[in-house]
């Protein structure tokens, strides 16, 4: 996938932002806004985003957030604070799209910490996102979430996932520290997007796997329960974990494919 930079400013600071777009180069294609993982970037994603925009015939936007890929590095000593992704979702996202020239709507699509994203920013500009679609979303923290999170942080510091990641990333303690400290924070165990969930005016399509490490259903049943009847399609899909587009790719395409329909 071949990625450019974007630079703009969020938050007071000057970023640059690593993007892609993918699938249909139409004129007049509706947008699809691809948010990746907690430890995710472009690269990551792998050939998942180019199979399902070129599917759903859609443009997509594919980016690496703060921290991640090769967009701005987080710096040493910046820990990040329970808002986080409420940051990523009101301040950085807009202004990334703004930068593109993104049309007036568009969809979005979102893994695990990008489908909170994605939550987030639906709920703060109900009038911007058409449809929403989250794969894995967090919408509260977990018990299991904290255990798998602190399995991740042995891994990171006496197996081979430092490496693995490396490859995805410019500056991976960038990426992984950033997750995981603020994960791990006592602080953020608070943490939740049940009372925003009401505000979000799009449907929106969740999708979990049954075997998920991070989450329970408690995830997406939430999400359903806080929107009005008929407003949030759920699939609950069997032998399929966290990432759900890599254990199961082919559902979640079609899936994803007939809920945008032709107006994505």
């Amino acid at each position: 996938m071949n990625t450019s930079l974007a630079s703009l400013r969020a938050g007071g600071r000057a970023l640059q932002i690593e993007y892609a777009f993918v699938g249909s180069s139409a004129a007049d294609a509706p947008w699809l806004v691809i948010l990746h993982e907690g430890l995710g970037s472009i690269a990551m994603w792998r050939d998942f985003p180019e199979k399902l925009c070129s599917a759903c015939g859609v443009r997509g936007l594919v980016y690496s957030r703060v921290g991640y890929g090769h967009s701005t590095p987080r710096a040493a000593n910046d820990h990040w604070a329970p808002d986080f992704m409420h940051r990523e979702a009101r301040d950085v996202l807009p202004a990334l799209l703004d930068a593109l020239g993104a049309p007036g709507r568009y969809s979005i699509l979102g893994h695990s910490d990008g489908a909170s994203i994605g939550l987030i920013h639906a709920a703060s500009f109900p009038e911007r996102v058409r449809k929403l679609a989250v794969l894995a979303p967090h919408i509260l923290v977990e018990d299991v979430s904290v255990k798998s999170i602190r399995a991740a942080r042995a891994a990171y510091l006496e197996g081979d996932l430092r490496a693995r990641l490396a490859r995805h990333h410019a500056d991976v303690d960038s990426a992984f520290w950033g997750w995981n400290d603020i994960w791990l924070a006592p602080e953020f165990r608070a943490w939740s997007l049940r009372d925003l969930l009401p505000a979000i005016r799009c449907p929106v399509l969740a999708i979990q796997g049954l075997q998920d490490q991070y989450g329970t259903m408690a995830q997406i049943d939430g999400i359903a329960a806080a929107l009005p009847a008929g407003r949030c399609a759920l699939l609950k899909l069997d032998h399929c974990g966290h990432v759900v587009h890599k254990d199961q790719p082919d559902a979640v395409i079609g899936a994803v494919q007939a809920f945008l329909g032709a107006e994505a």
